[in-house]
């Protein structure tokens, strides 16, 4: 194998993330590390909360929900209006489900996929349709391709999968999708962040992720993208007042929804999570896209080349170009050898039979190197 160049061209960030000095991390899946940014920013939000209280909603917070529509939208190279804000996934869907088309029963989704994803449509009694993974790494296009009919109202899955690190060909599902007149819905919590994405460029109507992961904003904010071709004449039938187009009109007697993409939002918004947000923001356009795809994909390889020259076997897509940065260590105890880890420093995670490991641009290549050292010496 050949070394990973240190130092990396990201390096530079390593800084901004002070859990790095006291520990190992290779988590980002599961958390994205804190940064001095976040940090900075949620400061200042608590000190405009205790010198102006609510007077702060009519200007300040107002605009910071509007720079992270923005925001959001650049990100996936969509526009503001495209953006809906929301404190979870699951909140998303729920908005999502109650708009669709109930003359279409049918949900296609994947084994693979989150389980948030189907107990949506299972909790409301669709006629889900669980795709399997022959090799419990991805799900071949043809399974999808005999799935979607025109009963099919959503095809949901993952840019890329929680359970393998593989990434979809979520274009070509998106194709599949539209052949039958069936919307489709990309849950890209593991996707971007770490991978590029331009939702203009795929034939998708809806892309939502949040900041728990690999955004660098924390628990409690997450976004939808909703293509508005498609999707800003669905009438939500769950809502809030933030879907009003005049909500503080305050009239009980008639609803009329934003002509955007808001009118999927329901209440009011987390101002915590919301700067925390913008912080890790600020960090990620600093270091940019691309070069965080190109340095993570990098430490990735090595990290799966360094695990199979010590005999390990990872659980990872077979072509490079369909790897993110999740890697499954194979593990007789995943709970033993994370905890085992964790005191010696490495941040890992459990998940049935392996050690999910993570590296982000944040990590350098002996971060991991050193950890399959201590995963290895049991």
């Amino acid at each position: 194998m050949t070394p990973l160049t240190t130092p990396h061209p990201l390096e530079r960030f390593r800084s901004e993330f002070p859990i790095l000095e006291r520990t190992t991390y290779l988590n980002s899946c599961s958390l994205g590390a804190l940064s001095r940014a976040s940090r900075e920013r949620i400061a200042m939000h608590l000190d405009q909360w205790d010198a102006r209280g609510a007077a702060n909603w009519y200007d300040v917070w107002w605009e910071a929900l509007a720079e992270l529509r923005r925001r959001y939208g650049a990100l996936v190279g969509g526009t503001t209006e495209e953006i809906a804000l929301h404190p979870s996934v699951s909140s998303i869907l729920g908005v999502v489900a109650s708009a669709l088309d109930p003359r279409r029963p049918r949900i296609v989704t994947t084994a693979l996929d989150f389980p948030t994803v189907p107990y949506q449509w299972l909790a409301r009694g669709a006629d889900v349709v669980l795709l399997e993974s022959p090799d419990g790494i991805s799900v071949p296009l043809e399974a999808f391709e005999a799935a979607i009919d025109e009963r099919t109202a959503l095809v949901a899955t993952s840019h890329v999968y929680f359970t393998s690190g593989a990434i979809q060909d979520i274009g070509a599902i998106g194709r599949l999708a539209r052949a039958h007149g069936a919307l489709t819905l990309i849950d890209g919590y593991q996707g971007v962040g770490q991978l590029p994405v331009d939702v203009r460029q795929l034939p998708i109507d809806f892309y939502c992720s949040g900041g728990l992961k690999w955004l660098l904003g924390g628990t409690g904010v997450c976004f939808l993208w909703a293509r508005a071709e498609t999707t800003h004449d669905l009438a939500p039938g769950t809502t809030g007042w933030f879907a009003h187009r005049d909500q503080f009109g305050f009239d009980p007697r008639s609803f009329e929804p934003h002509a955007d993409a808001r009118r999927f939002e329901t209440g009011t918004p987390p101002l915590l999570p919301v700067h925390a947000q913008l912080g890790g923001l600020d960090v990620l356009e600093a270091a940019g896209a691309e070069p965080i795809r190109a340095v993570t994909a990098a430490l990735t390889e090595d990290l799966i080349a360094a695990a199979r020259e010590r005999g390990l076997r990872p659980k990872v897509a077979p072509d490079a170009a369909a790897r993110s940065a999740i890697v499954m260590l194979p593990s007789a105890d995943p709970a033993r050898d994370v905890a085992r880890l964790a005191e010696r420093g490495f941040i890992t995670d459990a998940r049935p039979g392996h050690v999910r490991v993570s590296p982000y641009f944040y990590n350098v290549a002996d971060d991991h190197r050193a950890m399959l050292e201590a995963f290895c010496d049991d």
